[in-house]
């Protein structure tokens, strides 16, 4: 398999391999294409551990670095979700938050391993794209919640 041009490096303390494999079973396009064990023991790993995981998230390549402690995750990253309806939002926030994940605010939620991800249903983001009133409608009222309310946001946009 030929090697990305550019791949999203997300570090982990000790569960690349889960976490890729959790994103597996819930979105689509996304798969685990290889696991690498250590060939020698280092600060984070010790020899045969696995410690890089390469795999894609709904086509996007990333490479899971079982790293360590050193560095957490912030929302200064995320992925970005985009949702068809309110079905499609409910199955992956749902799934996100109850596998050890939490809510935030604004269709944000992270998983249980700390990486955040946005669930944005494209009513929302067409709401925005829409402008004026109708975007400050629907922008003031995705502010009063955690996940979309797909339903809120149009009524909000409609006035």
């Amino acid at each position: 398999m030929a090697t990305a041009k550019n791949t999203i490096c997300i570090w982990f303390d000790s569960q690349a391999e889960e976490a890729a494999n959790f994103y597996a079973g819930l979105f689509p396009d996304t798969k685990v294409t290889g696991v690498h064990r250590a060939p020698s023991d280092n600060p984070s790993t010790k020899e045969g551990a696995v410690l890089t995981v390469e795999f894609t998230v709904m086509g996007i390549p990333c490479l899971g670095l079982n790293g360590g402690p050193a560095f957490t995750h912030s929302e200064a990253f995320s992925f970005q979700v985009a949702t068809n309806d309110q079905e499609e939002t409910d199955r992956y926030w749902n799934a996100i938050v109850g596998n050890g994940g939490e809510e935030s605010m604004c269709g944000w939620c992270k998983d249980k391993w700390g990486i955040s991800w946005q669930i944005t249903p494209r009513a929302l983001s067409e709401a925005m794209q829409a402008g004026g009133a109708e975007a400050k409608r629907a922008f003031e009222a995705m502010m009063t919640m955690k996940k979309i309310d797909i339903a809120a946001v149009e009524a909000a946009r409609r006035g």
